[in-house]
């Protein structure tokens, strides 16, 4: 695994122990897919980064430095660059300092494609609702590291996850949509989970997507039901617990679409 760490935009040979992000998951970070050393929603992920580092009151590097540092990082094929933002060093306690942020950026080998649509896991572990970070892909996931270990445990690919009124928000790793009615519905991020990246290309590709609130209720009862996030793209999904879901034309018919689009998530 490559790997490079800068403090501001000073190279470091590592994290420093009083990192704020290691202490209290004071930051955030993108996953990127890569193709042949070409970042195809770069701009769409640097746009999310810095409304988040806007909220959080961090200061992230120059664009430009990092996209030259994430370029010198990346080869050929398909791989997946992280990039991980956070507020940098300071002592112990909460109170935030004024020193330099830190960026971390590693490339890692693109998951394998999904030969079949996922089966799903209704998570236990709840997402909280709280506005001051919903949307955000903060640091703070070990809701979604719970989530995931019981998914692994039930043998599923993937889990769903509500909060602690019922609603659906997020999958463990990627947002969801729901076909109710023939109308593509997509919980509302304000409240809750990642504003996807994914999430964001679908809506402008599709503007007759709902955002609304969705109970497990109304997924059992959809007429389709897929995942997205911004490295494997478009995920069918044919079984949710023990509820199975017929092939849909719709999704077909929008993944068609979504690839058309956006070429670099097609499989060879």
């Amino acid at each position: 695994m490559n790997v490079r760490v800068f403090r501001g935009e000073q190279p470091v040979p590592a994290l420093s122990p009083a990192d704020r992000g290691l202490a209290y998951g004071d930051g955030l970070f993108e996953t990127l897919l890569a193709v042949d050393g070409d970042i195809p929603w770069w701009h769409a992920h640097w746009r999310r980064l810095s409304t988040g580092a806007a909220r959080l009151g961090i200061t992230p590097p120059d664009e430009a430095f990092l996209r030259s540092a994430a370029d010198d990082l990346l080869g050929q094929g398909r791989q997946v660059l992280k990039l991980i933002l956070t507020r940098g060093e300071s002592g112990r306690g909460y109170l935030p300092a004024d020193g330099p942020p830190t960026s971390i950026l590693s490339v890692h080998p693109a998951p394998a494609a999904e030969e079949a649509p996922l089966a799903l896991h209704w998570c236990e572990t709840p997402v909280a609702r709280q506005p001051a970070l919903a949307g955000l892909k903060h640091l703070n996931r070990l809701e979604n590291v719970l989530a995931r270990a019981e998914c692994e445990r039930v043998g599923r690919a993937e889990g769903l996850m509500c909060d602690e009124q019922g609603y659906v928000r997020c999958a463990t790793a990627a947002n969801v949509f729901a076909l109710i009615d023939s109308v593509w519905h997509t919980p509302d991020a304000a409240l809750g989970g990642v504003a996807g990246v994914a999430r964001a290309q679908l809506l402008a590709l599709e503007p007759g997507i709902r955002v609304a609130e969705l109970s497990r209720l109304m997924l059992e009862n959809a007429e389709a039901v897929f995942l997205s996030n911004a490295v494997r793209g478009m995920m069918a999904v044919d079984r949710i617990g023990e509820t199975a879901f017929a092939r849909s034309a719709a999704f077909d018919t929008l993944k068609q679409r979504f690839l058309a689009t956006y070429p670099a998530f097609a499989r060879d």
